[in-house]
């Protein structure tokens, strides 16, 4: 009899990873604000310190500098610390950490001492205005030293979680607010989440959605809102190749040309600010490996460079969705 396929929440994937990691590698430690005894602010890390104690998941002060600057420290030291800062938002606060300590102590030291730490963090637009809402994930894929990860499936929540604890570099891990409360089976694609340890590897872009009119490429919660507006918009006789980027460092250039060039039509989705960013990069990136001759048409559809409204109906009208994606699309028809 087939074993029936189980229906997780995407912060109960990511909470596995980390407890398959712990289990398997005592260097393992999680710290961060309210990740022990509350569980976290999404139930993500909920029975790990009642699991393996309070020495190995610690709960800290409001001290993001502080904490961040102590998992910076074991990282050198042989641990692997997993950081939580609530909200990316938040990063703002300890930013000297991640962008003069975790991103350059390898390259500053030769490659002889290792920062293999993953910073845990949740962006996304969920009605919370404009210091708890942002994505930044561009602003940290701009800082040399660090793996940047967004993941947008519940396989890959867990499987890129399990990766970047084992990696031996630093990794800024970004969950998306909007995916942590959704059970798996609402995702379009790759729902099922394994119950062992497994991995997903960085750099490798996966094509989600075969078409062959145009090329869409996004990443984290994005992909799903993407992947609905392409199945409504086929009846329209549009076909629509949808690209889930996985991690923005390292970015898979070869697989968005590939089919690029296939399409000759390129819309980049990106929940994250338009200018100086994702959008811009892969665009770039995409004309240098073909040439501005293999593309017929370009575009770009993401937050506009503003802070985010409070009111949930201006934000509604800033943050891409699959509404406006679908509206993207006709204007490349």
């Amino acid at each position: 009899m087939t074993e029936p396929v189980r229906n997780v929440r995407f912060s109960q994937a990511i909470g596995e990873a980390i407890a398959g990691e712990m289990e398997a590698d005592d260097r393992v430690l999680l710290l961060g604000e309210d990740v022990g005894r509350s569980g976290g602010v999404f139930g993500v890390t909920r029975g790990l310190q009642e699991r393996f104690g309070e020495q190995r998941v610690r709960d800290t002060p409001i001290s993001e500098m502080a904490f961040t600057g102590m998992g910076v420290g074991l990282a050198m030291a042989g641990y692997r610390p997993i950081v939580e800062i609530m909200f990316v938002d938040f990063v703002g606060v300890c930013l000297e950490q991640v962008m003069n300590a975790m991103s350059k102590i390898p390259y500053m030291s030769g490659g002889n001492t290792r920062v293999p730490m993953v910073l845990r963090t949740a962006g996304g637009c969920i009605g919370s205005a404009a210091q708890h809402s942002q994505c930044l994930w561009g602003t940290f894929a701009h800082l040399p030293g660090m793996i940047v990860v967004c993941p947008s499936s519940p396989y890959d929540y867990k499987g890129l979680m399990a990766a970047a604890i084992q990696s031996d570099d630093p990794v800024i891990y970004i969950e998306n607010k909007r995916q942590l409360n959704k059970m798996s089976n609402t995702h379009p694609v790759d729902a099922v989440v394994p119950e062992g340890r497994y991995t997903v590897p960085f750099g490798k872009a996966k094509v989600v959605r075969q078409g062959s009119d145009l090329t869409l490429v996004t990443i984290s919660a994005s992909v799903g809102d993407a992947l609905r507006a392409a199945r409504l918009l086929e009846p329209e006789g549009v076909s629509i190749e949808v690209i889930d980027l996985r991690t923005l460092v390292p970015l898979d250039t070869e697989t968005v040309a590939a089919s690029v060039a296939k399409t000759g039509r390129l819309l980049v989705v990106d929940e994250d600010f338009h200018s100086f960013g994702m959008s811009g990069e892969v665009v770039a990136r995409v004309v240098e490996a073909l040439g501005p001759q293999a593309l017929r048409q370009v575009a770009r559809h993401a937050m506009p460079d503003i802070p985010l409204p409070a009111a949930r109906t201006l934000e509604e009208a800033a943050v891409p969705s699959e509404a406006s994606i679908i509206e993207a699309v006709r204007k490349m028809k």
